[in-house]
């Protein structure tokens, strides 16, 4: 087996017919040994913020000295990017042979698992041969029924913040999204929560007091933004002063405030977590695709933001960072989100739209996306493709700035054909 061929069994495996639950991923990981077993976790859910926010968790912990895994999704540019040891992404060499180890098991299973399944025991495997010291986990979807959900009570578990996504398979309320993310709060396991939605902080808190955890929620208060610009953040929070963080999205020093929780509550666990490792993890960060500057004058931005509670969030920053500047936005939305609540948000700043259809079935056509832009009164284009798209936005920017944003299954390829424009 190749790379290619690992990568192809791997995708082969689809949700179609499979009911949500955690049995075919503990079958699975029985039959290769029970890797998880041997591992200790940080695990991370909620709606937005959950990637920056383990990325964060990682850079410290690795500061401190740890061997730390990471495992998120989805990737940007590589599919490896999604299982990390120590900020390095694993091998394809090392991917392919795992991959072989795996398929036999999973081959041989009545109920066979889907790809979700076979990636997360693809992680465990991994960060278990490596021997890592700890594994920051986030979370596929959910909580309660993700994948990731097979572990014992984890050193940590924490919640960022909550929104209405996902609302077919979680909802229909923040009720029910916030009892699908408790979940992962596990017996006697503590619990750091974003907090801040009364409904969603109600239901964290009665599961969190069931299962005996001790709940912490955020304290904002103690967070002062110190200033912005287009390389850093500077922020203060709970006595760390003047912490340089390199993601610039208003809304990093709010996911840095969670981590910094995260790792006292470790610390009290009797992890060897220094203040000093809290900033240096904190401000040598690296979290690819989110509120990134590709180029600054004139300004070429890339943003994951995927739905509307993180619209909001992307759309603040927009406002801090180019105050009083509309822009050419470079435009990809899933056909199952809140496509016209995303748009009001963005409306406003816009000078221009040009739509693509990110590379997933999901992804909404390119023509019916202008078209409902359109129909708000907003002016937009469609391309033929991502790199289409890209040409034609920068043109169209002219001095002005340009932010790609919509979801995060473009920015692979919205990164590559930007690269190739600047040559």
């Amino acid at each position: 087996m190749n790379y290619e061929e690992a990568m192809q069994y791997i995708h082969a495996v689809q949700w179609a017919g499979h009911k949500p639950g955690l049995s075919r991923t503990r079958t699975l990981l029985a039959a290769l040994g029970s890797p998880h077993k041997r591992l200790k976790f940080v695990h991370v859910a909620g709606t937005n913020g959950k990637g920056s926010t383990a990325a964060m968790l990682a850079s410290c912990l690795r500061a401190a000295g740890y061997c730390v895994g990471l495992y998120t999704s989805p990737f940007i540019n590589r599919f490896n990017e999604r299982i990390q040891v120590d900020g390095e992404q694993i091998g394809d060499e090392e991917l392919v042979r795992l991959v072989e180890k795996i398929r036999p098991a999973a081959d041989a299973m009545a109920d066979v698992p889907t790809e979700f399944e076979v990636i997360t025991a693809l992680g465990m495997l991994y960060f278990a041969e490596k021997q890592c010291d700890i594994v920051v986990l986030e979370v596929g979807l959910g909580g309660t029924l993700d994948s990731t959900n097979v572990i014992d009570p984890p050193e940590c578990a924490v919640i960022t913040a909550l929104g209405m996504d996902h609302v077919k398979e979680l909802g229909p309320t923040i009720a029910d999204i916030a009892s699908a993310k408790a979940g992962i709060i596990k017996p006697g396991s503590p619990v750091v929560s974003y907090g801040g939605v009364p409904e969603a902080d109600a239901v964290i808190a009665r599961v969190a007091a069931e299962q005996h955890a001790p709940l912490r929620i955020v304290d904002f208060s103690k967070l002062t933004v110190e200033g912005g610009g287009l390389d850093e953040v500077t922020f203060d929070f709970d006595g760390l002063h003047g912490v340089r963080l390199p993601l610039i999205g208003s809304y990093q020093p709010k996911n840095a405030a969670v981590a910094i929780t995260a790792l006292r509550v470790l610390r009290e666990r009797g992890w060897n977590i220094p203040e000093e490792a809290i900033r240096k993890g904190l401000e040598t960060v690296s979290w690819p695709g989110r509120f990134e500057l590709l180029r600054h004058s004139p300004a070429f931005l890339l943003d994951g933001s995927h739905n509307a509670h993180g619209m909001r969030a992307t759309v603040q920053s927009l406002k801090d960072r180019f105050p009083g500047q509309n822009f050419v936005f470079l435009l990809s939305i899933m056909a199952d989100k809140d496509v016209d609540e995303m748009l009001a948000l963005l409306l406003p700043l816009a000078k221009q739209f040009v739509t693509v259809a990110a590379h997933t079935p999901r992804a909404m056509p390119a023509e019916t996306l202008a078209e409902h832009i359109r129909v708000r009164g907003g002016i937009a284009e469609p391309a033929p493709s991502i790199e289409a798209g890209v040409a034609r936005a920068v043109e169209l920017g002219g001095s002005g700035p340009v932010c790609a944003l919509g979801t995060l299954y473009f920015s692979g390829e919205v990164r590559r054909a930007f690269g190739q424009l600047q040559k």
